[in-house]
């Protein structure tokens, strides 16, 4: 039995589009990390960034299910004294959706060289419109 070994040539990337309306927003991000990573390719290999392209649309319709929308917190820091900041997932998805559903992606993806190149492969979107029609997306069903 003979591994396969893809080689940086052979790799073809497709375009994805994920529809985050109604559905958990944990749920939809790790459907993303599977398509950016290529996990789904009977060709996979970990060493080699084989995944394809996903646009996510109707960020801002995802759900948060249980508490989570009340009590998760979004938080980072400045870098100053004192510059801890903390957000509420119920203010962050209502003013940038957005950036909600790439933390959650980020956090599915490995923090590699790898994984940093395929998040430049999202693309993610508040509404239903997206300008990547050109590049002939497929719908990727939950």
């Amino acid at each position: 039995m003979s591994t396969t070994m893809p080689k940086a040539g052979q790799i073809t990337r497709k375009w994805y589009i994920l529809d985050a309306a109604g559905k958990p927003l944990g749920r939809t991000a790790a459907t993303a990390a599977v398509i950016l990573r290529g996990k789904h390719k009977p060709t996979f290999a970990p060493h080699v960034d084989c995944g394809d392209h996903v646009i996510i649309i109707n960020a801002e319709q995802a759900v948060l299910t249980g508490k989570k929308l009340d009590q998760k917190m979004y938080r980072h820091h400045t870098g100053w004294v004192g510059g801890l900041r903390e957000v509420k997932y119920s203010k962050l998805m209502q003013e940038n959706p957005e950036k909600a559903m790439m933390l959650a992606v980020k956090g599915m993806i490995p923090d590699t060289v790898i994984g940093r190149h395929a998040l430049t492969r999202v693309r993610i979107y508040r509404g239903a419109e997206h300008n990547h029609a050109a590049q002939k997306p497929q719908a990727w069903t939950l």
